[in-house]
């Protein structure tokens, strides 16, 4: 796969978040960037999102997350309309802030799918063949450069303007490329913050879109992506919201599409060998396996490769200390969001951003959820509260230090009572000064060489580098746009 010059056909799927089938292509709302590689060795699903943080780091919050970006189940409104429930969330749950400052800014409505770049969100672990590892990160780099629509330029664009945008190029021979480049670090380099500046980055490789779909259910509408697609050299961290997509996405889509949907011609690898495993009928069951025995029998004895790695270990070192599955809001926290305000955001940015913030916070039915969102903005930049005050007429609380939170424990607060998530009691808080992350020295006599199975626990608080990044519809049809790609290239 990662050999100088080999090519590999590729399926890439864009789609919005929160609009189901239909919806508006230019909605400010985080895009999804799928790609899956069918390689020589099985498929690699690298299933990603166009920002490089994402409003959670807690796999149980996502299902409560997503529900607050669809439609109200009483109005029935999106939170273009009614922004309750938007803000009730985010306000509840501050490691969003981020995220928040991202969407609700100049990025927050690509120009098409062409001028976005695409990002894995999350760190999993590249593996040579002695067993040695070290973290990394995806990004794809979009050759066509950036460009992003005002709210008032995406209310005059058409509903399926990205699709169409992205269609009509490929047809006239401007094919789309990306740039796949990558971020490492050693485990020992993990134990500190991750600064772009001192994380390693090469150019791995190169995707270009360069043909249409012929038939966009069976080619877009059917693909189902899996971040526990990997292949030889790959390997998933301990990275608690990765663990949950492991999961989580193969039950999605044997709800979605069906239990034999990687059957289907668009998710089925190309390799020369077919799947070896118990499992037997059900729909759209094309390969059945024949005749052969659905246990392990030794009449018609399974074949199983010779594996490369020590499965007498269970795990390799371990590097962090276990937490709940919820993790507190630290200073650490705001540090990037600040950064984005005061280094990133110039003048008239600011007066975008707050103007954007403002008009969606104008269709929240409630007071509260601002006053807490505001008290949380205040935590990057007095300037920016002040400035929210005075767009929305409604004044935040002073800090967070005195408020509680439904969904994170509070790291900041004055008193034990606020610092617990939803008044729980009985809560021990045993979180470590680094929340999990690992402790300093921990890897001075440990080297990177790691087995396929190994549990390094991941430093998933202070690297925000674990966010989920794409979204799975179970009940309710997506909005997906199209790009087939028969070309990768190095």
């Amino acid at each position: 796969m990662f050999k100088e010059g080999k090519e590999c056909p590729i399926t890439v799927r864009f789609s919005t978040v929160g609009g189901e089938s239909g919806s508006h292509d230019c909605a400010r709302d985080p895009r999804g960037f799928s790609v899956k590689f069918k390689t020589d060795e099985g498929n690699w699903d690298l299933v990603a999102n166009n920002t490089p943080v994402f409003f959670l780091r807690d796999p149980a919050k996502f299902p409560h997350f997503i529900h607050t970006q669809k439609r109200d189940p009483s109005t029935h409104l999106t939170h273009a309309d009614d922004s309750t429930m938007f803000w009730d969330y985010l306000s509840q749950n501050p490691e969003s802030v981020h995220q928040v400052m991202i969407l609700m800014g100049d990025r927050g409505i690509p120009d098409g799918w062409r001028h976005m770049h695409g990002y894995f969100g999350h760190t999993i672990k590249l593996v040579n063949k002695a067993g040695e590892w070290v973290y990394c990160q995806f990004h794809m780099i979009s050759q066509q450069g950036t460009k992003f629509f005002t709210q008032e330029e995406s209310a005059e664009k058409s509903p399926d303007y990205a699709q169409k945008d992205l269609y009509e190029a490929i047809e006239r021979g401007d094919f789309p490329k990306w740039s796949l480049e990558v971020q490492t670090m050693t485990a020992k380099e993990a134990e500190d913050l991750w600064e772009k500046e001192k994380i390693n980055v090469f150019d791995l490789t190169h995707l270009t879109l360069n043909e249409n779909a012929t038939n966009y259910f069976a080619e877009i509408e059917q693909v189902a992506f899996n971040p526990a697609h990997l292949v030889p050299g790959l390997e998933p961290s301990a990275d608690p919201v990765l663990q949950s997509r492991l999961f989580s996405y193969p039950d999605a889509h044997r709800h979605r599409v069906g239990v034999n949907y990687q059957q289907l011609p668009v998710n089925a690898p190309r390799t020369s060998y077919r799947m070896g495993n118990f499992q037997r009928d059900g729909s759209m069951a094309f390969y059945n396996q024949g005749s052969r025995p659905n246990y392990i029998s030794s009449i018609e004895p399974i074949h199983f490769q010779e594996r490369t790695v020590n499965t007498d270990k269970v795990h390799g070192h371990f590097t962090g200390t276990a937490v709940t599955f919820l993790s507190e809001i630290r200073p650490e926290d705001f540090k990037a969001p600040r950064a984005l305000w005061e280094n990133v955001f110039d003048a008239p940015a600011k007066d975008r951003f707050i103007k954007n913030i403002s008009g969606h916070m104008a269709n929240c039915t409630q007071d509260e959820p601002i006053k807490r969102q505001i008290a949380i903005f205040r935590e990057v930049s007095e300037d920016l509260a002040s400035r929210l005050e005075k767009a929305t007429g409604i004044t935040g609380y002073p800090g967070i230090a005195d408020l509680s939170f439904s969904g994170t424990h509070n790291g900041m607060a004055r008193e034990r009572a606020h610092r617990t998530a939803n008044g729980m009691k009985g809560v021990a808080l045993r979180h470590s000064e680094s929340n999990g992350a690992p402790k300093r020295g921990s890897h001075a006599t440990v080297g990177n060489v790691g087995i396929c199975n190994s549990l390094h626990l991941f430093p998933c608080s202070r690297m925000k580098v674990i966010w989920y990044a794409q979204f799975m519809y179970i009940a309710t049809p997506s909005k997906h746009n199209i790009g087939i790609c028969n070309e990768l290239s190095r």
